[in-house]
């Protein structure tokens, strides 16, 4: 099974996001689609992870897939795609094989194959796509353990190394930077924009406690969905001028090309409170004109600050990568010696039974006369005897020949 297991990867090292994103494919379709490559490619096992930098079909099979061969799966789980844009893709994976491909998916579950080197989500992720195959009837013992190893070794680095120490990322950043400053669960937060950032911010403060939000966005029906989510209120971006609900804390990001906050809507917004204001602003170029910074009392998160933080902490997190990479060959001996034990465990199952059928034969048809002339007490004691035996000469032989077989490889 070993020699059979094969891993093509798309990830934000060989292929643009928004083309990882088209090979996302939607719950309702998923199960039909991949039992249908699995079968018309005699897969014996086949498990599918995707991301959102990251797709990913890990899979037992004889036939080798490369370059040359892949448009025939792609065809089967992207019917929608052309032939031409499948080649395509198939020039731009990576193609991983038996014990590189062990190597590969450890990686990538202790995050140093990651966009972001130390990011933990990556080992739901893993589990999640096993699970789901698992559902679907598509993995085996193979990919069973498999996954249950890698599982074990992306916490073994996460528990054993900081890789995953120091937040890199724009949302834990300047969530670590609210803890830092105190903010209340009950602060009122004014977001400014409901594109992919805001969301993602937004969600992680509504997850650890916040509730008072108030959105606001050029597209209101954006500010509707996010608000919603939230448990917030929402309004168009055109009314931010007449908000006089006041603000603890202002986000600020949505992509236009001048100062969304001006200082005399930022004077308005304060509705005549003058206690220090937290505002962050993640937009290039800045949402808030600069004058507001040096005119009012404010903690200022930028999104420059925010990288600067997060490539000093990008360094700390690359220097723990040789430590990982020992973790990570420890556990591909481990596996090893997993996987074969699995398999000598697998051609020895038949074993038992056939003693059993032995044993069968022989008190039903080789020993039959003589067991029909026992009185009921001595067949019983018998057969205690025999079932005794059976299962005591099984249980060492078996033990012993385990054991060979491993010593001597």
């Amino acid at each position: 099974m070993y020699d059979t297991l094969q891993i093509i990867a798309f990830t934000h090292n060989n292929l643009d996001v928004n083309e990882i994103g088209c090979l996302h494919i939607e719950r309702d379709q998923l199960e039909s689609r991949l039992k249908d490559v699995k079968a018309k490619m005699h897969w014996t096992e086949f498990q599918f992870l995707s991301t959102c930098n990251r797709v990913e079909f890990i899979f037992c099979g004889k036939t080798r897939i490369d370059s040359t061969n892949f448009s025939t799966i792609f065809s089967f789980l992207y019917p929608e795609i052309s032939t031409e844009k499948s080649i395509e893709y198939g020039k731009k994976a990576n193609y991983f094989y038996g014990k590189d491909a062990v190597n590969h998916i450890f990686r990538v579950a202790s995050s140093i194959d990651s966009m972001v080197i130390g990011e933990r989500e990556i080992i739901t992720q893993v589990r999640n796509a096993y699970e789901l195959g698992h559902q679907l009837g598509l993995t085996g013992d193979f990919l069973r353990i498999l996954t249950k190893q890698t599982i074990a070794t992306a916490k073994r680095v996460y528990t054993e190394t900081s890789i995953s120490k120091k937040p890199v990322s724009v949302v834990s950043l300047a969530y670590q930077r609210m803890k830092e400053l105190n903010i209340p669960l009950d602060a009122r937060v004014l977001v400014v924009g409901a594109g992919v950032t805001n969301t993602t911010l937004s969600r992680f403060l509504k997850k650890h406690g916040y509730s008072k939000f108030s959105v606001f966005n050029r597209t209101f029906s954006k500010a509707e969905s996010l608000a919603k989510e939230l448990k917030g209120k929402a309004y168009p971006l055109t009314q931010l001028n007449d908000f006089n609900e006041g603000f603890d804390v202002l986000i600020a990001c949505t992509g236009t090309d001048h100062h969304i906050v001006t200082p005399e809507i930022y004077e308005r917004l304060l509705i005549g409170e003058t206690d220090k204001k937290l505002v962050i602003d993640i937009a290039i170029p800045q949402d808030l004109d600069p004058k507001i910074i040096q005119e009012h009392n404010v903690f200022h998160i930028s999104v420059s600050y925010l990288q600067k933080v997060s490539d000093e902490n990008l360094k700390h997190r690359s220097s723990e990568i040789q430590q990982v990479e020992k973790i990570i060959d420890e556990s591909i001996v481990s596996f090893n010696r997993l996987n074969h034990e699995r398999n000598i465990e697998l051609a020895m199952r038949e074993v038992p039974k056939k003693v059993k059928d032995i044993k069968t034969i022989a008190m039903n048809e080789v020993f039959r006369s003589e067991l029909e002339s026992l009185d009921p007490n001595s067949k019983e004691v018998l057969e205690k005897i025999v079932g005794y035996l059976e299962k005591k000469y099984m249980s060492m032989p078996m033990k012993m020949a385990k054991e060979i077989l491993l010593n001597k490889d």
